[in-house]
């Protein structure tokens, strides 16, 4: 890494959890996160989802179609877990190399999370053969029990299910994603090298006033919702000091404005488009910039065994803040950009 007062090169970063969606959103959005990342964790919560290994392919090759022919970019790609999967197909995909992780969604979490895992003890065979050969487990870490607090589905979930899972299968290398508390930080820091995390921008940079300061504000609704200060006061500490559990998913989760703003509206964020300048500044306003490679370049690629990329990128500070758009323009609608809310003077050269 290379800095200088208004400069800095640093190794190409990855983005190890990313939503690219399907068909003609996928077109719009995808060329959003290749400007900036070499490589992606993509997520299998399509409608229907990516279950299979014949899944995977399928969904791979739609994804190669949309990559520019110039451009070096490899998409990763995660199968879904249910309480049906083989683990046999599994561990055959990983072999392959058609896919690098499977995602655990708790049925009824997310968004297009209702195929999920409801009874955790039904897909303890498909752990067991992912702790054997090495195959990464992606958590989106919260109970769905309408009893708990959403402001506690984190906490709550590494206690009832993550715990649990920890001591049945020490071996298996574990992403928390998307983490937002205290408790994370402090449990992912208390654990070994087999457990990791990833940290969004939105949940290092908002808390959760942005969702209701003036009205209720759709574009800052994700899940896992934003948390108290005190919660994003802990993911900053060990993002901007470089920790080497922690590092870069944006979860940049597109969605047209017309399913954002409704009755029922999507939770997700789409912050891909300049999600590099705005951790870049974001460090740079916490004097932290010489860990920002570890953050978005190292750290990932060494939990997931892959070299760091050859590739170098060079951001330059202006004098003046770069005015972001509002919306990227899609042929079946506009999808707001992720507003960070404070003044980005870092721009990706070229």
């Amino acid at each position: 890494m290379k800095t200088s007062l208004n400069q800095i090169v640093i190794i190409k970063p990855d983005d190890w959890h990313l939503h690219l969606r399907d068909g003609e959103i996928m077109k719009a959005v995808l060329p959003s996160s290749y400007r900036w990342s070499r490589r992606a964790i993509v997520m299998p919560n399509l409608v229907p989802p990516v279950l299979t290994s014949k899944d995977a392919c399928s969904y791979l090759t739609r994804i190669k179609a949309c990559i520019e022919k110039t451009v070096d970019f490899d998409p990763l790609l995660t199968l879904y877990l249910t309480e049906e999967t083989n683990a046999k197909d599994v561990v055959l995909a990983f072999r392959e190399k058609i896919i690098k992780a499977v995602k655990f969604y708790p049925a009824g979490a997310t968004t297009n999370s209702h195929n999920g895992v409801k009874k955790i003890k039904k897909i303890y065979p498909v752990l067991s053969a992912m702790s054997e050969e090495g195959i990464p487990l992606l958590i989106h870490g919260e109970v769905t029990d309408p009893s708990v607090d959403i402001f506690d589905r984190e906490a709550v979930f590494i206690e009832k299910i993550l715990a649990p899972i920890r001591l049945e299968y020490p071996d298996l290398n574990i992403v928390m994603e998307h983490i937002t508390t205290k408790q994370s930080v402090d449990y992912i820091l208390s654990e070994n090298s087999r457990l990791a995390a990833t940290i969004t921008p939105h949940h290092l940079i908002l808390n959760r006033n942005a969702i209701f300061e003036g009205g209720i504000r759709p574009h800052y609704y994700c899940l896992p919702v934003l948390k108290r200060e005190v919660h994003r006061q802990a993911l900053i500490n060990v993002a901007i000091k470089g920790h080497k559990k922690f590092f870069l998913g944006t979860d940049s989760a597109p969605h047209l404005d017309k399913v954002k703003i409704d009755a029922c509206g999507c939770a997700g964020i789409f912050n891909s488009p300049y999600a590099l300048e705005i951790l870049t500044q974001f460090f740079d306003n916490h004097n932290a910039l010489e860990n920002l490679e570890k953050f978005t370049s190292i750290n990932g690629a060494n939990f997931y065994k892959l070299p760091h990329n050859k590739e170098k990128i060079s951001l330059i500070k202006s004098d003046k803040s770069f005015h972001m758009p509002e919306a990227l323009e899609t042929s079946e609608g506009p999808i707001t950009l992720f507003n960070p809310k404070m003044q980005v003077f870092w721009q990706i050269v070229n």
